[in-house]
Protein backbone atom coordinates (compact mmCIF):
# COMPACT_ATOMS: atom_id res chain seq x y z
CA UNK A 1 0.00 0.00 0.00
CA UNK A 2 1.57 3.15 -0.76
CA UNK A 3 2.18 5.56 2.40
CA UNK A 4 1.52 9.03 2.35
CA UNK A 5 4.44 11.49 2.58
CA UNK A 6 3.59 12.09 6.40
CA UNK A 7 4.37 8.31 7.04
CA UNK A 8 7.09 8.53 4.37
CA UNK A 9 8.12 11.43 6.84
CA UNK A 10 7.59 9.49 10.52
CA UNK A 11 9.38 6.58 9.05
CA UNK A 12 12.55 8.43 7.77
CA UNK A 13 12.57 9.37 11.45
CA UNK A 14 11.77 6.37 13.62
CA UNK A 15 12.53 3.76 10.93
CA UNK A 16 11.06 0.25 11.70
CA UNK A 17 10.09 1.16 15.16
CA UNK A 18 6.59 1.09 16.61
CA UNK A 19 4.19 4.26 15.67
CA UNK A 20 1.00 4.76 16.38
CA UNK A 21 -2.35 5.95 14.00
CA UNK A 22 -5.61 6.83 14.19
CA UNK A 23 -7.41 4.56 11.62
CA UNK A 24 -10.69 4.21 10.72
CA UNK A 25 -13.01 0.85 9.11
CA UNK A 26 -16.42 0.57 7.23
CA UNK A 27 -19.16 -1.79 7.50
CA UNK A 28 -21.03 -1.04 5.16
CA UNK A 29 -24.68 -2.58 3.90
CA UNK A 30 -26.34 -2.37 1.26
CA UNK A 31 -29.93 -3.02 0.25
CA UNK A 32 -29.63 -6.74 0.67
CA UNK A 33 -28.14 -6.90 4.37
CA UNK A 34 -24.84 -7.43 1.87
CA UNK A 35 -21.47 -6.39 3.67
CA UNK A 36 -18.88 -4.89 1.07
CA UNK A 37 -15.58 -6.31 1.29
CA UNK A 38 -12.19 -5.38 -0.54
CA UNK A 39 -9.45 -7.96 -1.24
CA UNK A 40 -6.56 -6.64 -0.38
CA UNK A 41 -3.06 -5.89 -3.11
CA UNK A 42 -0.74 -5.98 -0.57
CA UNK A 43 -1.73 -10.02 0.98
CA UNK A 44 -4.91 -10.78 -1.06
CA UNK A 45 -6.80 -11.37 1.66
CA UNK A 46 -10.06 -10.07 2.29
CA UNK A 47 -11.26 -7.42 4.91
CA UNK A 48 -13.24 -4.66 5.97
CA UNK A 49 -12.65 -1.37 4.17
CA UNK A 50 -10.49 1.07 6.23
CA UNK A 51 -7.59 3.04 6.14
CA UNK A 52 -5.51 5.84 7.95
CA UNK A 53 -6.77 9.27 8.78
CA UNK A 54 -4.64 12.12 7.73
CA UNK A 55 -3.61 14.72 10.21
CA UNK A 56 -6.77 17.17 10.56
CA UNK A 57 -8.80 15.13 9.53
CA UNK A 58 -12.09 13.87 11.63
CA UNK A 59 -12.65 10.14 11.66
CA UNK A 60 -16.31 10.36 9.70
CA UNK A 61 -14.61 11.98 6.86
CA UNK A 62 -11.54 9.89 6.61
CA UNK A 63 -13.86 6.72 6.69
CA UNK A 64 -16.42 8.95 3.95
CA UNK A 65 -12.81 9.50 1.97
CA UNK A 66 -11.20 6.03 2.21
CA UNK A 67 -14.61 4.27 0.93
CA UNK A 68 -15.20 6.11 -1.85
CA UNK A 69 -11.55 6.26 -2.83
CA UNK A 70 -11.03 2.83 -2.27
CA UNK A 71 -14.41 1.32 -3.60
CA UNK A 72 -16.18 4.05 -5.62
CA UNK A 73 -18.80 3.68 -3.13
CA UNK A 74 -20.39 6.84 -1.24
CA UNK A 75 -22.10 5.90 2.11
CA UNK A 76 -24.10 7.27 4.97
CA UNK A 77 -23.28 6.59 8.20
CA UNK A 78 -25.23 5.19 10.58
CA UNK A 79 -23.19 4.68 13.94
CA UNK A 80 -20.19 4.62 15.46
CA UNK A 81 -20.01 0.48 16.02
CA UNK A 82 -16.56 0.47 18.20
CA UNK A 83 -13.27 1.50 18.88
CA UNK A 84 -9.90 -0.30 19.61
CA UNK A 85 -6.50 -0.50 19.28
CA UNK A 86 -4.81 -3.17 17.35
CA UNK A 87 -0.88 -4.25 16.53
CA UNK A 88 0.08 -4.53 12.82
CA UNK A 89 3.43 -5.62 11.71
CA UNK A 90 4.07 -5.09 8.14
CA UNK A 91 6.13 -7.50 5.46
CA UNK A 92 9.07 -4.89 5.67
CA UNK A 93 9.08 -4.56 9.86
CA UNK A 94 7.42 -1.81 9.88
CA UNK A 95 5.51 -1.90 13.77
CA UNK A 96 2.22 -0.11 14.33
CA UNK A 97 -0.32 0.26 16.84
CA UNK A 98 -3.75 1.33 14.91
CA UNK A 99 -6.17 2.92 17.11
CA UNK A 100 -9.52 1.89 15.08
CA UNK A 101 -12.85 3.61 15.25
CA UNK A 102 -15.51 1.46 12.66
CA UNK A 103 -19.02 2.16 12.00
CA UNK A 104 -21.91 1.17 10.29
CA UNK A 105 -22.28 2.09 7.36
CA UNK A 106 -25.32 2.18 4.37
CA UNK A 107 -24.28 2.42 0.58
CA UNK A 108 -26.10 5.57 -0.86
CA UNK A 109 -24.69 5.65 -3.72
CA UNK A 110 -21.49 4.84 -6.67
CA UNK A 111 -21.07 0.77 -7.92
CA UNK A 112 -18.85 -1.26 -5.85
CA UNK A 113 -15.21 -1.79 -8.11
CA UNK A 114 -11.99 -1.48 -7.45
CA UNK A 115 -11.04 2.03 -7.20
CA UNK A 116 -7.13 2.26 -6.35
CA UNK A 117 -4.06 0.18 -6.08
CA UNK A 118 -5.22 -0.81 -2.51
CA UNK A 119 -7.45 -3.45 -3.65
CA UNK A 120 -7.61 -6.20 -6.27
CA UNK A 121 -11.56 -7.24 -6.08
CA UNK A 122 -14.02 -5.58 -4.12
CA UNK A 123 -17.35 -7.57 -3.50
CA UNK A 124 -20.90 -7.76 -1.98
CA UNK A 125 -21.17 -10.89 0.61
CA UNK A 126 -24.50 -12.25 2.44
CA UNK A 127 -23.22 -12.36 6.33
CA UNK A 128 -23.65 -16.05 6.38
CA UNK A 129 -21.45 -16.75 3.51
CA UNK A 130 -18.07 -14.38 3.84
CA UNK A 131 -14.98 -15.21 2.62
CA UNK A 132 -12.26 -16.14 4.97
CA UNK A 133 -11.75 -13.05 7.07
CA UNK A 134 -9.01 -12.10 9.99
CA UNK A 135 -10.63 -12.09 13.62
CA UNK A 136 -10.13 -8.14 13.51
CA UNK A 137 -12.05 -7.82 10.85
CA UNK A 138 -14.80 -10.60 12.34
CA UNK A 139 -15.33 -8.49 15.61
CA UNK A 140 -15.93 -5.02 13.77
CA UNK A 141 -18.26 -6.97 11.77
CA UNK A 142 -19.94 -8.53 14.54
CA UNK A 143 -20.59 -5.46 16.82
CA UNK A 144 -22.05 -3.56 13.41
CA UNK A 145 -24.60 -5.72 13.09
CA UNK A 146 -26.08 -6.34 16.08
CA UNK A 147 -28.76 -3.87 16.53
CA UNK A 148 -28.93 -0.58 18.90
CA UNK A 149 -26.13 -1.74 20.72
CA UNK A 150 -23.71 0.67 21.78
CA UNK A 151 -20.49 0.98 20.97
CA UNK A 152 -18.11 -1.29 21.53
CA UNK A 153 -14.57 -0.97 22.92
CA UNK A 154 -12.13 -2.54 25.46
CA UNK A 155 -13.57 -2.28 29.13
CA UNK A 156 -10.72 -0.89 31.66
CA UNK A 157 -7.87 -3.75 32.16
CA UNK A 158 -8.83 -5.58 28.82
CA UNK A 159 -5.72 -6.15 26.50
CA UNK A 160 -7.21 -8.36 24.36
CA UNK A 161 -10.12 -8.17 21.55
CA UNK A 162 -12.27 -10.88 22.30
CA UNK A 163 -11.68 -13.23 19.39
CA UNK A 164 -8.66 -11.49 18.34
Amino acid sequence: MPASDYVKNLRARVGHDLIMFPTVSAIILNDRGEILLGQRSDNHQWSVIAGMMDPGEQPADALVREVEEETGVQVKIERLAGVALHEVVYGNGDRCHMVNTWFRCRAVGGEARVNDAESIAVGWFAPDALPELNPFALVRIRTSLEEDAPAWFAQPGENEIPGY
